[in-house]
């Protein structure tokens, strides 16, 4: 025999036997269906509908790394520039030999005598050595005026490229003047010399530049005289239009 059932050991008709809750009774929120049931507005399953998340498009417009920027080669102005500038610093370099020879013709000489056993100066209190450095600079000087303005009447566009192969041939013409001029000038050797002349007999000594600064004076009047030039007699750019007045009552 087995004994009747209680009451409270009864199921109710009304209890869920899968989930526990009883039937024609929705929950809380039964209406809102769970995130991941096809029924939710962020499903990535759901057809049509919108998932929440950004979709990552393999179209054109997207890929997997930045495009690198290609190096951008110099325009045809650039590089017409920068061959003139190079033919005006060699054609400058090549006028330091006009420079040197001036220099060797015009530079007071320095006479030297020996008693046979040292070499003097004929004339101690002469300024023969510093003239000969206030000659170069002199020179220097004109030629870069001269350079500068021949420059810019061939090349009228200006341009900072000219005026570095200005400044550099300037500098290049300076030094092959001094070296020209020490070498075609008297022997460096004032010993041998005065030897080879004899004793009591006056030579010329050797042609020095003292001051080694009086090699950049062709660069630094060559170019300031060109950038002068190209500030007041250079190509101007176009001044903007100004707008015409509105009529009064047009709208």
């Amino acid at each position: 025999m087995t004994a009747p059932l209680t009451p409270h050991d009864q199921p109710s008709p009304h209890d869920d036997p899968a989930g526990g809750q009883s039937q024609g009774q929705p929950s809380g929120n039964s209406s809102v269906p769970p995130y991941g049931h096809p029924g939710h507005p962020g499903h990535p399953g759901q057809p049509g509908q919108p998932s929440g998340y950004p979709e990552q498009s393999g179209g054109a417009g997207y890929s997997g790394h930045a495009e690198r920027p290609e190096h951008s080669e110099p325009g045809p102005e650039l590089r017409a520039e920068l061959v003139q500038a190079s033919l005006v610093a060699i054609a400058v370099a090549v006028a330091g030999v006009l420079l040197g020879l001036l220099w060797l013709w015009l530079a007071p000489k320095v006479p030297l005598i020996s008693d046979g056993s040292a070499v003097y100066l004929k004339n101690s209190e002469g300024e023969d050595a510093i003239g000969a450095d206030g000659v170069f600079t002199l020179l220097g000087l004109a030629f870069g005026v001269v350079s500068a303005v021949v420059v810019f009447l061939l090349f009228r566009h200006g341009g900072i490229a000219l005026v570095i192969g200005l400044a550099i041939g300037g500098v290049l013409a300076s030094v092959i003047a001094w070296r020209l001029g020490v070498w075609l000038g008297p022997t460096s050797d004032v010993v041998a010399h005065a030897k080879s002349v004899g004793k009591g007999v006056t030579f010329d000594g050797p042609l020095k530049l003292g001051a080694k600064g009086a090699l950049l004076a062709w660069s630094v009047a060559a170019m300031v005289v060109h950038l002068v030039l190209t500030g007041l007699f250079g190509p101007r750019d176009p001044e903007p239009a100004l707008p015409s007045p509105a009529t009064p009552g047009a709208r």
